[in-house]
């Protein structure tokens, strides 16, 4: 087999993607997520917290579903169905360290969830720490 034969042979064989429906859900989906998000945060104001405090709230809120809908097997019907709309940040990380610590909960406590946890949560606390340390070395030089 040529390389254009094998070429023809792939692109019949492939699934042809539909980036653009894609792309309309999880554009969707992440704004219906971001909205739950703001009304959290102004259902927190109106019992009368503070706006960083209500902020605060709203963001342990969305932590919160996306554990638990990770827990029951919901947040996973949500994503195949949405796709990068469900990477929020603070939903998909909340995804992540949920899901290794259901599947390492066999292993122990110590030597499986939290190690494994941190397998997945370590990266992007030691990322975003340095980060913030560079970004507030910049900020105090050049302004």
């Amino acid at each position: 087999m040529n390389k254009k034969d094998y070429l023809d042979y792939v692109s019949e064989r492939s699934k042809k993607s539909r980036c653009l429906l894609n792309s309309i859900k999880a554009f969707f989906v992440g704004g219906l997520i971001c909205a739950l998000g703001q009304a959290f945060s102004d259902l927190y104001s109106h019992l009368g917290a503070e706006k960083s405090v209500a902020s605060a709230l709203a963001s342990v809120s969305l932590i919160f579903l996306a554990g638990l809908l990770t827990g029951i097997g919901w947040f996973d019907v949500l994503a195949k169905f949405a796709g990068a709309g469900t990477l929020v940040p603070i939903t998909g990380f909340a995804n992540a360290v949920s899901s290794i610590a259901i599947e390492s909960r066999s292993e122990g406590y110590v030597t499986g969830v939290c190690a494994d946890m941190f397998k997945i949560a370590g990266p992007v606390i030691v990322f975003g720490t340095s980060l913030s340390v560079i970004y507030g070395i910049i900020y105090y030089f050049c302004i």
